[in-house]
């Protein structure tokens, strides 16, 4: 068995990115949490103002013998749009924002070169605004955060906006779900 790596991704709620990554085959921990933000150890409400700085993101723990960096970016820019700035659909803020937060060189270059490639040829009609970064200030979410898709599968958010971005992702990624 290879050694596990983490990589932190924002690609708006992370209700519903969360829900997506518990589905991949090699991902052996999903965790919801703000990162790269100022505030030390953020509470929901803060990060909700838009002035800490930190991004609702999830942080992936994976087997990169059983699914790569590269496969877990390409479900990242298929579940979310990576060219809206500071929102994702309703979601506005900052807090938001597409972003991916790496833990090794690898994996930004790996990240760098997709977004390069992904603008060149034009996929999504509009430039990414996707950061990427190295992982700073990372907090868990409250417990609450946790498992909601998977606690709430009928709550109003989760039946409108996350369940269909893990359809999404169960139709276009067949070989990687579990």
């Amino acid at each position: 068995m290879s050694d596990l790596q983490t990589i932190v991704l924002g690609g708006g709620c992370f209700w519903c990115t969360e829900a997506v990554y518990k589905e991949v085959r090699g991902v052996t921990d999903v965790e919801s949490g703000y990162s790269n933000g100022e505030t030390q150890h953020p509470s929901y409400e803060q990060v909700c103002t838009g002035r800490t700085g930190h991004n609702e993101v999830v942080k992936l723990t994976y087997d990169p013998a059983q699914v790569s960096t590269r496969q877990l970016l390409e479900i990242f820019f298929i579940i979310h749009d990576p060219t809206q700035l500071n929102r994702q659909g309703n979601d506005v803020g900052t807090q938001y924002r597409s972003g991916i937060y790496t833990t090794t060189p690898e994996q930004e270059q790996v990240a760098q070169e997709m977004i390069r490639s992904i603008n060149e040829e034009k996929l999504f009609g509009r430039e990414l605004v996707t950061e990427v970064q190295p992982l700073t200030n990372y907090s868990p979410a409250e417990e609450y955060h946790q498992d909601f898709f998977e606690k709430n599968p009928t709550q109003g958010y989760c039946l409108a906006v996350a369940a269909p971005k893990v359809a999404k992702f169960r139709k276009t990624f067949t070989e990687l779900t579990r």
